[in-house]
């Protein structure tokens, strides 16, 4: 049995299911439900929080200084943030490429089929389109795609294809991830950061899948490295940009539609993409306006649409990129290299002809200047487009994927699993521990400032409404409810917000507790700031840090003003499991006990559950994985009470240390119920 000070807690141990709709207290629902900031006070402050870190461009010194600045930015990137961790690995490994069959094409050019190893065990399917007379070196161009079930065999690229190798052009269609005959499960893109969670980018093999293409590409014999191009359309607009920023061998590029500024984003969520486009600590470095800048003098068109109802309008889009870049072309003397181009028919997210023939032009004025050959009006080619089973490549049965890479990385994690044996190693442990988890969550100690925002009282019960301001970044709203004198306060959170938490209110007051549930940042009513967690973990920070940061303070602020000691912390769901875990490991004197109901037996679940980021995105902390697994968290709380109710399938084996851990804290705690 389990020795508590103050309260008991025996009711709290019971796993028990809610109770049904029809006893629980009607009002204690209807005060937990009541709406305290609402939908857009959250969004707001995420925004606000995100905005502020944005890196602006720079004051430009002199071509001289900003050739330096650029070269200083495309090192930082590629090392920082797109070959972190194993990637580092994976690029070094040899370009394996396989040429498979050829096809006929139509008039003047064929098809042959190959695939290539993006990094080690990971194969991208890709088409050569290959002028049948090739004679010296000519232009090669890069082809991408973006969020397309038909990859390769999507029309409008193959018929841009077909009309630069009509041209003599070397015409490479790359495959990519998540899309065509990559779009599984594995390869879903808010999967990649399963891979974050390890450690490991996510965007990593988003970049090499580009850059080995290029590598295949630029082998080619007849291949000029003089003129190399890169182009595609939406996400295949977004990967040019950025393989065309960071790779000097691209010459030219031509984005279709595909990005732009993070300040745009946040202000258009439509905008945000998938998570490598916002990956982990980019815009701690830099911002898109930056590599659109990182591009010059190298010719650059940007292609956008006027009435885009996916994403990246012209309207608001394209002026911060040409702000951004042309004081740069301006002072490398290469003005009229930055170009730009706006579709108005038919005006929607396409790269159709009038966005093609844009495309030609700038190729035909950069890569043929003088040519009286050269004719940029597109080529009739629609009687040669192929079915996507013509196109098929044959990829290996076990090709690897994002979830396959990180079942494999995650298996060698943590680094150091064992808990130290010793009493003193165990307190050296604690406070080194506790330091790398404020650094890996990037948690802040925020101030409370309290507004009281209404008091109501029935029944022998009463409800008080607070709006807690925190640290002038957030806004958390919370209900206090009472029931006769309580001496303690329990601080409840759940993944479902507060107001689907009255039955564990209910327990919590038939206790004897004061009772103060809260919604953080992504939960309940401020579920919107959740939207926003990828550009939180994008300008530097991490979701996880924001909401632990939330939940610390506000026990701190709740053991001040309610004077009861440390508070009880219980959290419904695995997603607030987490949450209370960070916190409580930060916080040591506020949070004074642990009630967890569901959470995870290990952090590797949600690898194994091949869970999307958009499912749990607080669990796909970068590299938490790394250092920490959950008995690692619970043991940094330790001697305080940590107990886990009906927790996740891999407790008994993953928590088993914990029992021995608290023995030799001078606990008898049992953690597991």
């Amino acid at each position: 049995m389990i020795r508590w000070t103050g309260l008991p807690l025996v009711l709290l141990l019971v796993c028990a299911a809610s109770l049904p709709a029809a006893e629980l207290n009607e009002q204690l629902s209807a005060w937990l439900q009541r709406e305290i900031t609402g939908p857009v006070l959250p969004e707001a402050e995420a925004q606000r929080y995100c905005e502020a870190r944005v890196p602006r461009m720079p004051k430009i010194e002199s071509a001289a200084w900003w050739k330096a600045e650029a070269a200083r930015l495309r090192g930082e990137v590629l090392k920082k943030i797109v070959y972190r961790g194993e990637a580092a690995r994976w690029r070094d490994a040899e370009t394996k490429v396989e040429w498979l069959e050829t096809i006929e094409g139509g008039p003047g050019y064929h098809i042959r089929k190959l695939r290539y190893e993006a990094l080690p065990g990971m194969w991208i399917p890709a088409l050569l389109y290959e002028p049948e007379e090739l004679s010296g070196k000519v232009p090669a161009i890069i082809n991408l795609h973006g969020h397309s079930r038909e990859g390769n065999a999507y029309q409008p690229k193959q018929i841009r294809c077909i009309n630069q190798a009509k041209r003599g052009m070397l015409a490479m269609s790359l495959g990519w991830v998540g899309m065509g005959q990559l779009r599984t499960e594995g390869f879903s893109h808010g999967r990649m950061n399963q891979l974050d969670l390890c450690g490991t980018s996510g965007l990593a093999p988003f970049y090499l899948n580009m850059k080995r293409g290029l590598d295949v590409l630029l082998c080619h014999k007849n291949a000029d490295p003089a003129r190399v191009a890169v182009t595609g359309l939406s996400g295949g607009g977004w990967q040019t940009i950025v393989l065309s920023s960071l790779d000097l061998r691209v010459q030219l590029c031509n984005p279709v539609a595909g990005y732009s500024s993070l300040l745009t984003r946040i202000g258009h969520y439509k905008d945000m993409g998938d998570s490598e486009q916002v990956p982990n600590d980019l815009a701690t470095l830099a911002d898109y306006t930056h590599l659109t800048a990182m591009m010059a003098p190298r010719p650059t068109l940007l292609t956008y649409n006027a009435k885009d109802k996916c994403c990246f309008e012209s309207g608001y889009a394209l002026k911060p990129l040409l702000d951004a870049g042309a004081p740069l072309y301006r002072l490398l003397g290469s003005e009229k290299s930055l170009r730009w181009h706006v579709n108005h028919d038919p005006g929607t997210h396409n790269y159709e002809r009038d966005n093609r023939e844009a495309f030609y032009r700038m190729v035909g004025d950069f890569f043929f200047p003088g040519s009286k050959q050269y004719d940029p009006k597109e080529i009739p080619s629609a009687d040669e487009i192929n079915s996507a089973k013509e196109l098929f490549v044959e990829l290996p049965a076990k090709n690897q994927n994002f979830h396959s890479l990180a079942m494999a990385l995650s298996n060698r994690l943590p680094r150091r699993p064992q808990l130290p044996e010793e009493k003193a190693a165990a307190e050296e442990w604690r406070r080194s521990r506790r330091a790398e988890l404020r650094g890996l969550t990037r948690a802040k100690n925020y101030r409370v400032s309290a507004v009281k925002s209404g008091r109501e009282e029935k029944a022998a019960a009463a409800a008080t409404f607070w709006r807690l301001r925190l640290g002038g970044d957030w806004t958390v709203p919370a209900v206090e409810l009472l029931r006769g004198k309580p001496q303690e306060t329990a601080v409840l959170v759940a993944d479902g917000g507060r107001k689907r938490a009255a039955a564990d209110a209910d327990k919590l007051l038939a206790a004897g507790y004061r009772v103060l549930a809260v919604d953080l940042a992504g939960l309940g009513e401020c579920g919107s700031a959740g939207k926003y967690h990828t550009m939180i973990a994008c300008v530097g920070e991490r979701f996880l840090g924001v909401q632990a940061g939330q939940l610390a303070a506000i026990a701190r602020w709740s053991a001040g003003v309610h004077r009861g000691g440390p508070v009880t912390v219980v959290a419904v769901g695995p997603r607030v499991s987490n949450i209370a875990l960070v916190a409580a490991g930060l916080e040591e004197e506020a949070i004074g006990r642990l009630q967890l109901h569901g959470s995870l037996g290990s952090l590797k679940e949600v690898i194994e559950q091949n869970l999307h980021v958009n499912q749990q995105p607080e669990a796909f902390c970068f590299g938490l994985l790394e250092v920490f697994d959950i008995k690692h968290l619970a043991a940094l709380v330790a001697p305080r009470p940590v107990i886990f109710v009906r927790p996740g399938t891999r407790a008994k084996t993953e928590l088993a240390e914990l029992a021995a851990w608290y023995r030799l804290l001078g606990s008898e705690c049992q953690p597991l119920r």
